[in-house]
């Protein structure tokens, strides 16, 4: 019933559809967690489970990503809850930029992707940690720009309105997680909606043939598959197999940029950004990574 319209819209149509049904199961649990966090997590507990240190804390947010895994689909509304609730801006990114890489399950399919080989697997977990602990460390040492848009106090008004978690029932608890869980879900989908129908417009009106042919150089090689990277939007759990099919023609270094980055920044993943932080803050926060993840490709 479609088949009067271009062969590229339907193209686009196709992918954009991939792209929501692949993100939508992550997202929808990035927000109960964030459910879940709002409702259980208090301010005291941070100030319990986290070291005062800050490059300590740090560390501590790098290595949460592989005992409470998120896909990079979901994990705005985890980091936003996060950082109401009182941990520190710079482990909440440290989280971030990690947890989507060093979860077992993209760690295992990267294994898989690469002919049953640890070598881009852990070359990705590395890029990842480094990444994590110089924005961290910018966060907690050099950043001033604001971060979130909202101009409430990390955690007073959530005290206020939920008060001491113990005093509710296990149900009254529960019924509050999928409450905010599906506020966040509805508030956050739109983005992740507009950032598909993005990404799935410039995978096809966006000429990867002229940017495959820039190979001849190692850097140009890493920053084509940055923008690649950026623009096809794919889950950590998949790209591992789109990387693998580019090795041949791209080298080592620019697949390792590939898959270091794509989890940190693509388009959907922006679009949930801009939602909760500031515009500034992103900007400077996805220039760092940029240079960092070059700088690992080209010296691994």
């Amino acid at each position: 019933m479609f088949n009067f319209l271009p062969h590229s819209v339907l193209q686009m149509s196709t992918i954009f559809l991939s792209i929501v049904i692949e993100a939508i199961p992550f997202v929808l649990l990035g927000c109960i967690i964030s459910g879940a966090l709002q409702v259980f997590l208090t301010p005291e507990r941070v100030q319990k489970i986290l070291p005062k240190n800050k490059l300590l804390a740090i560390l501590v947010g790098s290595c949460l990503g592989f005992f409470f895994p998120s896909c990079e689909c979901g994990i705005v509304p985890i980091i936003t809850q996060f950082i109401k609730k009182g941990v520190p801006e710079h482990t909440a990114f440290a989280f971030m930029v990690t947890a989507p890489i060093i979860n077992p399950i993209v760690l295992f399919s990267t294994f898989i992707a690469f002919g049953n080989s640890w070598k881009f697997a852990f070359l990705r977990a590395l890029g990842s940690f480094i990444v994590a602990l110089i924005i961290g460390s910018w966060i907690a040492y050099i950043n001033r720009t604001p971060i979130l848009k909202t101009d409430i106090p990390p955690h007073t008004e959530e005290l206020h309105e939920h008060g001491d978690t113990h005093k509710h029932s296990v149900r009254q608890n529960l019924w509050s997680v999928l409450v905010h869980g599906i506020d966040e879900f509805f508030d956050t989908g739109r983005y992740l909606i507009i950032g598909a129908l993005i990404a799935s417009s410039m995978q096809v009106y966006l000429p990867t043939q002229f940017m495959l042919q820039l190979t001849s150089s190692k850097i140009v090689g890493i920053l084509v598959m940055l923008v690649l990277a950026f623009t096809m939007s794919l889950c950590s759990e998949a790209d591992a197999f789109v990387g693998s099919s580019l090795l041949s023609l791209f080298g080592t270094n620019a697949i390792v940029a590939f898959l270091v980055f794509g989890p940190m920044v693509d388009i959907k993943n922006l679009m949930m950004m801009k939602r909760s932080f500031h515009g500034k803050f992103i900007v400077q926060l996805i220039a760092l990574i940029s240079v960092i993840v070059t700088v690992y490709a080209l010296v691994i």
